[in-house]
Order: C-alpha cells, then sequence, then structure tokens
C-alpha cells in the first residue's frame, strides 16, 4: 500500500513538473520580446497590403501603430485583440490618421489577401491586413520576434495556429515602444496608447 502511494505521488510529482515546463514554454513564445524590430539589418520585410500595394517596416514610420499578429481562423484571441484595440482607439477619441491599426496573419497558407481585407474591416475599415508568402511570413515575424506553430489537426485544412498574443507599440519614428498584453487591463492598455500618441 506504502509503495503505491509513493509511485502515485511520484507520478503526480512528475506531471506537475511536466505542466510546468509547458507553461513555462509557453509562456516564453507568447511574451518573448521582439528583438530591436525595423530597419535592422537582416530584419526587412515587405508584404502585400489589404489597402493596397507593398507594406514595408520603413511604411511604419510617419504614424504610431499598433501591430497585431494573428490569422482569420483564429477562434478567440485575434477577434478580442482586434476588438479591443479597435474600441480603445475610438475610447481615446484617436482617428486612423493618428493611430494605425496592423494586422499580419501568420497563416498565409489559408489567409488571402481578399479573406484578410474581409475580416480586418469587419472591425473596422481603416485596419490594415498583411499578407506574405510563407518566406516574407517569416521575416516579418523575425523582425518583431514573433513566434507561430501549426496545432491540432495540422494535416488538415482545420488546424489551429499557436502565436505570439501581444500587440506592438510602434512609434512615429518606426522604434518599438512596448507591448500590451492579451487580456491586459484596458485602463493600462489605453494609458500605454496615450503615451505612444503623445510620443
Amino acid at each position: 500500500m506504502t509503495t503505491n502511494n509513493t509511485l502515485r505521488n511520484f507520478r503526480i510529482v512528475l506531471w506537475v513538473l511536466v505542466a510546468v515546463a509547458a507553461i513555462g514554454a509557453t509562456a516564453l513564445y507568447v511574451f518573448r520580446p521582439p528583438q530591436r524590430p525595423l530597419g535592422v539589418t537582416g530584419q526587412d520585410f515587405a508584404l502585400t497590403s489589404t489597402q493596397g500595394g507593398t507594406f514595408t517596416q520603413n511604411d511604419l514610420r510617419g504614424t504610431p501603430s499598433l501591430v497585431f499578429f494573428g490569422y482569420t481562423f483564429c477562434p478567440d484571441v485575434c477577434p478580442t485583440t482586434l476588438a479591443e484595440t479597435t474600441a480603445w482607439r475610438a475610447q481615446l477619441g484617436l482617428s486612423p490618421e493618428q493611430l494605425r491599426i496592423v494586422f499580419v496573419t501568420v497563416d498565409p497558407e489559408r489567409d488571402t489577401p481578399d479573406m484578410v481585407k474581409a475580416y480586418v474591416e469587419g472591425f473596422d475599415p481603416s485596419v490594415i491586413g498583411l499578407v506574405g508568402s510563407l518566406e516574407e511570413t517569416e521575416k516579418a515575424k523575425a523582425a518583431f520576434g514573433v513566434f507561430s506553430e501549426k496545432a491540432g489537426d495540422v494535416d488538415s485544412e482545420f488546424y489551429l495556429v499557436n502565436h505570439t498574443a501581444l500587440t506592438f507599440l510602434i512609434g512615429g519614428d518606426g522604434s518599438f515602444e512596448g507591448t500590451i498584453a492579451y487580456e491586459e487591463a484596458s485602463d493600462s492598455a489605453r494609458a500605454k496608447i496615450e503615451k505612444l500618441v503623445k510620443g
């Protein structure tokens, strides 16, 4: 009986350690900050914009921006983030000319420019959607230190994508100014955005 209890306790401890390691790995990917995005040699990118033309790291200069990486099939994080960012901008009385919202798909195999355009404009017509090839998407992810990988039934068309769930704050000069975490308190998020816009 004692041996069975000891074995059971040992197994419980092992499973707890596995769970802690998994959570730690997830946190590393979800909250890892970018490695000096924008304009760093070897971190250039060029993606197709849903508003026409090509969008590069240089296009992030000129207007403060909120940049989020996600995908249109995302069941929770992406629609929540887009709804929140557009709401925060409206609550602060800011126009798209004062604060841009940019959505970059991490799922170019399924997300076409038309799909991304319809998706982001469902939240606000001014939201800029960006789509690239697999190679260009990887370059954009590298510029921001973003992680993503297929999950679930990866061999079917119904796979999910695990991805960094941060909103990046980019200053008018194209510099990285911080992040807003997924489900961060609205007061905190709005304060960061106000600071961003004021420079």
